[in-house]
């Protein structure tokens, strides 16, 4: 598949600046530390950068901020075409990395093991 220069560029940046949630969520997932899987960061899928991708589960990670109330049309556009290219997203916003942890990683968990 042929991507944009400018998107991988793109991805580069944002995985040297990741958001805090993103880091928290990263130290926890990243070298097979959650229960054995494999989990990339910043990946770009067709023209579209995810926050997280387990390839093995086609699973897409997302850890959404208060601009994505803002881009609801187009959050929805990206997760039709990322489910209609075979993958299953999982989104949570800040306040639950913050705030349910724990309930987070209970559900990726729940969410992998599908």
């Amino acid at each position: 598949m042929y991507y944009n220069k400018q998107n991988i560029n793109n991805a580069k940046q944002m995985r040297s600046k990741m958001t805090k949630e993103e880091v928290k969520l990263w130290n926890v997932i990243r070298a097979k530390r959650f229960y054995g899987y494999k989990f990339k960061r910043q990946v770009l899928i067709g023209n579209y950068i995810v926050d997280f991708l387990c390839p093995e589960k086609m699973l897409v990670v997302e850890i959404d901020g208060g601009q994505h109330s803002e881009n609801v049309d187009y959050d929805n556009i990206r997760t039709e075409y990322l489910k209609n290219n075979g993958y299953r997203v999982l989104r949570f916003w800040n306040n639950d990395i913050w705030d349910n942890f724990e309930g987070v990683c209970y559900r990726l968990k729940e969410v992998l093991e599908k």
